[in-house]
């Protein structure tokens, strides 16, 4: 392996490590230290989609999610949190493929396989952590989101790694 290559697979590491590091401090958290309910409330005050979000509802973790049952900031904050829950891990997701690529380039079954698997744990893991903290409820619906965005993540990491594949060869 070439020393851009290793270089190149540090920082990957690096920022699997910086993202791990920033899920346990979030999961050290309270729901009372964390929430974005009093920032939403100031810059959110016109309550901007209101109408559409109003018609919006569904079950998450045997919970009814709604403007009506939640409130217009709680019901906005679910969203912007689950988000960030689905982004986290597809970027983790993303950077262990790109970590683990010069291992298993070959077999892309391997680079999808080992980053999501090594992904979810870490997700259930975080859940744990979470369910040691006050206040906050670890559930399965987030191990569950958390896997589909590093899935996601490798997906699209993969397709581009594969056309990137097919050009080099096509141009050989």
């Amino acid at each position: 392996m070439d020393n851009s290559l290793k270089t190149k697979q540090k920082w990957f590491w690096g920022l699997v490590v910086a993202i791990e590091a920033i899920l346990f401090y979030s999961s050290s958290m309270t729901y009372k230290e964390q929430t974005s309910v009093p920032f939403l409330e100031k810059y959110l005050a016109g309550k901007p989609f209101y109408s559409a979000l109003s018609k919006i509802g569904f079950t998450y973790s045997g919970k009814y999610q709604s403007v009506e049952n939640d409130g217009y900031f709680k019901f906005v904050e679910f969203f912007i949190r689950k988000g960030a829950h689905f982004g986290i891990y597809l970027l983790l997701g993303v950077f262990l493929c790109l970590a683990l690529y010069t291992y298993f380039k070959k077999n892309f079954i391997l680079i999808i396989f080992i980053p999501w698997m090594t992904a979810t744990g870490l997700a259930a893991f975080d859940e744990f952590h979470q369910g040691l903290t006050g206040g906050r409820t670890p559930l399965v619906e987030d191990v569950v989101l958390d896997s589909t965005g590093a899935l996601v993540g490798i997906l699209i990491l993969v397709l581009v790694l594969y056309l990137i594949r097919q050009h080099e060869s096509k141009n050989n």
